[in-house]
């Protein structure tokens, strides 16, 4: 068999390469693709050429093919229907962690049966609210927290969505982009501009990427409040201004990656439970349906992607849309 794959072959740049795929061996599935998504901060970098030399080893993906800074096969964000495999394991939906390709060979671990109530489409953000969790874990946010999220790209709005689900929690998102509004609305949370942005806040989360992001942040926190940097600059530095209250108020200004588990989770979690507890919040929460933007055939991403991720661009997460193969017996 012959697969597609999308390749990053140079800054701003894509082409789709054929790749023979061997017979499926033990302890492997074959999938085809029904979704992948695009997830846009990094794989806007990725584009870009913006992955600094000394993270090369630590940015690199599940099955990536390749390496940076070109070509390189980038992506982790794959929904696809096992056609091959262990005969209980053939029709099932799965989310994997892999580049953008129409036909993939993968181990069995590494693809994750979808909850039964969870459209294939919206499972595409899984690894995104992935993150969402682990930002929320590394923040400390609890019930009746004022929490402020900058930033209303797809990974702020899921994390917001997964804070204010904390009973009490008060949770405003802050992006510069007032046409943002209307999709942070749709998911029933608070927006307000920088200029608005509530202060004295318990927990504030940066997710724009941009140094006047975390400034925001910074400046809306209150005594001993915690402030989690979860945004990623790639080669690019942010300045900051750590005079005024930052001293006085003692804040704490925290990373969070999805790379690792938090320290005080991983006697009892592992990166499975994770990614499956992210798949059943997708299921819950029907209103991320909101984020999935700009559907894509497969075909037609080198000539269409580049654009969406350019900066300034407003797509939140295109999903990219694969053919259909036969009439195979679909279940999860």
């Amino acid at each position: 068999m012959i697969a597609q794959a999308l390749w990053t072959v140079d800054r701003g740049r894509m082409e789709i390469r054929a790749e023979p795929l061997p017979a499926t061996p033990p302890g492997h599935l074959r999938l085809r693709a029904l979704f992948s998504g695009i997830s846009r901060g990094t794989e806007a970098l990725v584009l870009a050429g913006q992955v600094p030399e000394a993270l090369w080893p630590v940015m690199g993906c599940p099955m990536q093919g390749g390496a940076f800074p070109f070509p390189v096969k980038y992506g982790y964000c794959f929904v696809g229907v096992v056609e091959d495999g262990p005969a209980d394991r053939i029709g099932q939906i799965c989310f994997a962690l892999h580049p953008h390709q129409d036909h993939a060979i993968l181990p069995e671990t590494a693809a994750v049966p979808l909850p039964a109530d969870l459209p294939p489409r919206r499972a595409v953000l899984a690894a995104n609210m992935e993150t969402a969790l682990n930002v929320t874990w590394d923040s400390g946010a609890g019930p009746g927290d004022r929490i402020l999220v900058v930033g209303a790209g797809v990974v702020g709005l899921l994390t917001a969505l997964v804070m204010t689900a904390l009973p009490g929690a008060t949770v405003t998102v802050v992006d510069t982009n007032p046409a943002r509004a209307a999709t942070v609305a749709a998911l029933g949370l608070r927006f307000a501009d920088p200029a608005s942005a509530p202060g004295d806040v318990d927990v504030a989360v940066n997710l724009t990427g941009q140094g006047a992001g975390l400034q925001c942040a910074l400046d809306a926190a209150g005594q001993e409040a915690t402030v989690v940097e979860a945004s990623w600059y790639g080669d690019r530095s942010a300045t900051l201004y750590l005079g005024g209250q930052f001293h006085p108020r003692r804040l704490t200004l925290k990373s969070s990656q999805v790379g690792d588990l938090p320290a005080a989770r991983k006697p009892r979690w592992t990166y499975r439970r994770r990614l499956e507890t992210a798949l059943e919040l997708l299921a819950r929460f029907p209103a991320v349906d909101a984020l999935l933007s700009h559907e894509i055939p497969f075909a037609d991403a080198p000539d269409r992607l580049p654009a969406l991720l350019a900066p300034g661009a407003e797509a939140l997460c295109p999903v990219l849309t694969y053919p259909p193969s036969g009439d195979s017996d679909v279940r999860t």
